[in-house]
């Protein structure tokens, strides 16, 4: 059996916050703001693939109102994911994911980022893709306010229900 799965997240980038992206601290004036370490790549992997499972998703799992997952690092959020992914007999096939802001440039950090990340789903940096995009200066993300990011899993295995 084959699932795919869909996920999103966007956060408000903050003076006053850490930039977290991909399991990965980076060097900037800004970082997104929210309950956890506010990585907005992990989020939507996180999303995409609890959506493939049928978990619903990360609020569902991890909600903003439970105080042990205050200012939790994301990598760790992935973990407890993957955990869970597992119990359902998963494997991951491949993840395709997008950031979408417009600075600072992350493509120097993608390798990195890949590597953190594969490290923590225990998959090879083949299978997980990392790709950066602007929005060419237009709305919240152009005028650095924001960042997004979309991710697509392709779960392979699974129990039948």
């Amino acid at each position: 059996m084959i699932r795919i799965g869909f996920g999103f997240d966007t956060h408000v980038l903050d003076e006053n916050r850490e930039f977290w992206l991909g399991g990965v601290l980076i060097p900037h004036t800004k970082g997104a703001a929210g309950h956890s370490d506010a990585d907005v790549l992990i989020h939507a992997i996180i999303d995409a693939l609890l959506g493939a499972a049928g978990l619903r998703d990360i609020g569902t799992q991890f909600p903003d109102t439970a105080p042990e997952f205050r200012g939790i690092d994301s990598k760790i959020l992935l973990s407890l994911t993957m955990d869970l992914i597992r119990v359902k007999e998963f494997a991951i096939g491949n993840i395709d994911s997008t950031v979408v802001l417009e600075k600072p440039k992350i493509n120097p950090f993608i390798p990195q980022m890949t590597e953190t990340l594969a490290s923590v789903m225990k998959i090879e940096p083949g299978q997980l893709s990392i790709k950066a995009k602007t929005s060419e200066k237009m709305g919240f993300i152009g005028r650095e306010e924001g960042i997004s990011a979309y991710a697509v899993v392709l779960l392979e295995g699974g129990i039948r229900q």
